[in-house]
């Protein structure tokens, strides 16, 4: 029977159906549908394209990403170091290329965009500028179950300044018997602990569970407090629409392999908000690409770091991953995050729909159900040997993401997953489900 789920930008109750006449119905008027076909999609033996569920991990190759990393090879073995101002594209400005276009995907000015480095390169620059404590306010709060890397950056942070994370890393976690955060609970901890909290640092989108949280109040309670604020929008950039401009956080950074595709290890960006565009009162560690470009070759001996986002960057950019990036980020242009968005809602719903109609204890949605605290991922806990499960779904041509022990991450990406990419997991999942032994929780 026909059932309702959630959809649309003003997210109203719509009538899904699970026959794959209906899927196939809501791919024939997707107006995003062709940009699937910039994509490779891994294929399976036979050559048929597999089902691939795995863009919060790593996003698929855009194929003209080739093409542009081939064009930089090709003005290396023409011109040698002539590239970095001869080339079709100089080098020593490629990086300006992809700033407007990242800005638009995370809400932000140009000037307060930069692609440079890794996420977690990129996050202890910035907390070597935004964390300034004292003995008195010290502390990091962030949320339990941060992804690692962020956890391991903080503590080490604490550390170097000489501070225990014992008692200056403060974490966030849901209420007993809860998977997710509540917002006011959040809102709450931040009130209560802001006269300590020197930085209140949130992934934004939890890489486990899939939820978003709600970045704009937690800015302003935060700035209320007195704290800094960053974001790591690893599971957020290109995945939400985000307005780091208008929510002011001080700064974010972010990974570009994910959603933004560009490919296996690619660069990360990094958002300073224009208030801090000087930086002149701001400690950073400085690089020679953050020097005013006008003095750079002269190399001077003082610092004069550059307006904006770019007077953090350190090294000159590797040119072959901005390129890989610049093909992905022109398909984001093409689609438009709002829109890329409204699928997205409407996609991600669809599959919270079939999962709903597996049997009665097979798994359990621990992502909300509300479109405005999540992405595209769903979280779910298998109530059956999880792993084993897994190993089939990918035997028959399913790419999707385990965390141990129960966890199963699936993420339809709006740019290349389609209505029956769903309905073909559904149908798979549906055909090795059955009631576990205990119920899961």
């Amino acid at each position: 029977m026909p059932s309702a789920g959630w959809d649309g930008p003003g997210r109203k109750r719509v009538r899904f159906e699970p026959g794959e006449d209906f899927a196939r119905a809501l791919d024939a008027e997707d107006g995003l549908a062709p940009l699937r076909d910039e994509f490779l999609i891994p294929a399976s033996g036979s050559g048929r394209a597999r089902v691939y569920l795995a863009g919060h991990s790593l996003g698929l190759q855009p194929r003209r990403a080739k093409a542009y990393i081939e064009q930089e090879l090709a003005d290396w073995e023409r011109l040698g170091v002539e590239g970095h101002f001869k080339a079709r594209n100089p080098w020593f400005s490629y990086h300006e290329l992809v700033a407007e276009p990242m800005a638009r995907v995370v809400g932000a000015k140009a000037g307060e965009v930069v692609v440079m480095n890794t996420l977690t390169v990129n996050l202890h620059l910035m907390l070597a500028s935004f964390y300034r404590p004292t003995q008195g306010r010290s502390a990091i709060l962030m949320e339990s179950g941060a992804f690692p890397s962020d956890r391991y950056a903080a503590a080490s942070q604490i550390r170097y300044h000489g501070f225990d994370p014992e008692t200056s890393l403060l974490e966030l976690s849901p209420r007993a018997g809860e998977h997710t955060l509540r917002t006011q609970d959040m809102l709450d901890s931040i009130r209560e602990n802001g006269p300590r909290v020197a930085l209140v640092l949130l992934g934004q989108v939890n890489f486990l569970t899939g939820q978003a949280f709600d970045s704009a109040a937690v800015v302003e309670e935060a700035r209320r407090q007195g704290c800094a604020v960053g974001f790591d929008l690893a599971h957020a950039a290109g995945n939400l629409e985000l307005q780091l401009h208008d929510w002011a956080p001080d700064f974010a950074v972010w990974c570009g392999y994910k959603y933004l595709n560009s490919g296996p290890g690619g660069l990360g960006g990094c958002f300073v908000h224009e208030r801090h565009g000087r930086g002149d009162s701001l400690p950073r560690l400085a690089g020679w690409w953050g020097h005013n470009k006008a003095t750079r070759f002269a190399m001077p001996a003082e610092f004069d770091p550059l307006a904006g986002a770019e007077g953090w960057q350190l090294s000159n950019p590797p040119i072959f991953p901005l390129a890989s990036l610049r093909a992905s980020l022109e398909l984001f242009d093409r689609a438009t995050m709002p829109a890329l968005r409204r699928k997205s809602e409407r996609l991600t719903a669809y599959l919270e729909f079939l999962i709903g109609r597996l049997p009665a204890g097979f798994c359990r949605l621990i992502t909300p159900s509300d479109p405005a605290q999540r992405g595209c991922q769903l979280s779910v806990r298998i109530g059956v040997d999880a792993k084993a499960l897994v190993e089939r779904l990918a035997e028959a041509g399913f790419i999707c993401d385990l965390r141990p022990p129960d966890i199963l991450r699936l993420a339809p990406v709006p740019l290349y997953n389609s209505f029956m990419d769903v309905h073909r997991l559904a149908s798979a999942l549906a055909q090795h489900a059955h009631a576990p032994s205990a119920p899961v929780r």
